[in-house]
C-alpha cells in the first residue's frame, strides 16, 4: 500500500446490545477515473478491496446510478441485489433511499440485524460507493425500552455521507450538484405510481384529496423507489378507483437504474426481480429542462 489514511473508531449500545468497533475513514485527494485498492484490518486479519472513482466533472460526462430502497435481508433482498449486480447496464454508484436492516421489525429492535445486514451488502458496497439516506424503518426510536435517540444505530454506522457537498445540513438529505439529483429518505409509504407528466402539488401528498395535481413543465420529477425486499412484503392496497393521473401501477420487487447520458438526456429504468437480468419492466427518458426544454408528457 502506497498511502495510508487514519480513521476514527466508535461503538454504541442499544438496549441489551453492544456493537463491535465501528470504523470510519475519509480518503481525500483521489484522482478521477482511477481504480484504488484499499486494505482494512491489521496483521493477519487484513482484507483487500477496491473501487473506481468517478470521471472528471463535465457537462457531457456520462454516469450511471443504481437506485435501491427498502432492501432488508430476505430472500427477495438477495434477489434484488443479485439482479443489480448482474444488470448489464452497470451501476457505478448506488443511491440507497432508505430502510436498510429492518431491525425495528424484530423484538426490542434487535441490533444484531444491523450487523447481519452489513455483512449481506458487503459484497457490493466494498467495491463501489453506496450513498445512504435513512428511512422510517431506520428511526429505531423506542422510549419503551429506554432508547429515546432517533436514528441511533444508523448515525453510528452510516452517518458519513457527503451531504455537506450538496449544501444540505442533514445526512438524511443529500444530492449531486452537477446533475441536480436530490437523494431523500423514504419517510412516506404511498404505493409508487407512474405519472407520465411533470406535476405540481403544494399539499405535499399526492393523494390526500386536498388539491388536484397541476401540469407544470418546470416541476421537479420525484421518483419513489421501494420494495427492494423488505420483510413486510409487497403492498396489497392501492387507491381505488385508480386516479386519472396514474398511468400504470403494480407491486414488484426490484431495483432501478438512472443512466445519465450527457447534459441533455438521462434514462430511468425499473428492473423487476421476476424478469431476466437485462429486462426493463419500464423505462422513461428525461430531458434537461434548461439545455433541452421539450415536452416530456405522453
Amino acid at each position: 500500500m502506497k498511502q495510508k489514511a487514519e480513521g476514527t473508531v466508535t461503538s454504541y449500545k442499544y438496549h441489551t446490545y453492544t456493537s463491535g468497533y465501528i470504523h470510519h475513514c475519509s480518503i481525500q485527494n483521489l484522482e478521477y477515473n482511477t481504480k484504488y485498492y484499499y486494505m482494512v484490518g491489521i496483521g493477519h486479519t487484513t482484507r483487500t478491496f477496491w473501487f473506481v472513482t468517478p470521471p472528471p466533472v463535465g457537462p457531457n460526462v456520462p454516469y450511471t446510478f443504481g437506485l435501491i430502497g427498502d432492501l432488508g435481508q430476505t430472500y427477495d433482498s438477495n434477489m434484488t441485489l443479485t439482479h443489480y449486480e448482474m444488470n448489464p447496464t452497470k451501476g457505478q454508484t448506488v443511491l440507497f433511499v432508505g430502510d436498510l436492516s429492518y431491525a425495528d421489525k424484530y423484538p426490542n429492535y434487535d441490533n444484531n440485524r444491523w450487523d447481519t445486514w452489513g455483512r449481506f451488502v458487503e459484497r457490493s458496497n466494498t467495491y463501489q460507493p453506496w450513498i445512504w439516506t435513512a428511512g422510517n424503518h431506520d428511526v429505531d426510536f423506542a422510549p419503551e425500552i429506554s432508547e429515546p435517540e432517533p436514528f441511533k444505530p444508523y448515525t453510528h454506522r452510516y452517518y458519513p455521507v457527503p451531504y455537506k457537498v450538496s449544501g444540505s445540513s442533514s445526512p438524511l438529505i443529500c444530492g449531486t450538484q452537477s446533475r441536480e439529483l436530490l437523494h431523500i429518505s423514504s419517510f412516506y409509504q404511498h404505493t409508487p405510481q407512474l405519472v407520465r407528466k411533470r406535476i405540481s402539488n403544494i399539499e405535499y401528498k399526492l393523494i390526500n384529496g386536498k388539491c388536484t395535481p397541476l401540469n407544470n413543465p418546470s416541476a421537479p420529477v420525484y421518483i419513489t423507489v421501494g420494495d427492494g425486499g423488505n420483510i413486510e412484503g409487497l403492498t396489497t392496497q392501492m387507491t381505488e378507483p385508480q386516479p386519472n393521473y396514474s398511468a400504470y401501477r403494480e407491486s414488484s420487487f426490484g431495483h432501478a437504474i438512472m443512466d445519465i447520458k450527457n447534459r441533455t438526456h438521462a434514462c430511468y429504468s425499473w428492473h423487476r426481480n421476476k424478469d431476466g437480468f437485462s429486462a426493463k419492466a419500464d423505462s422513461f427518458l428525461f430531458f434537461n429542462r434548461y439545455f433541452h426544454p421539450v415536452d416530456e408528457s405522453y
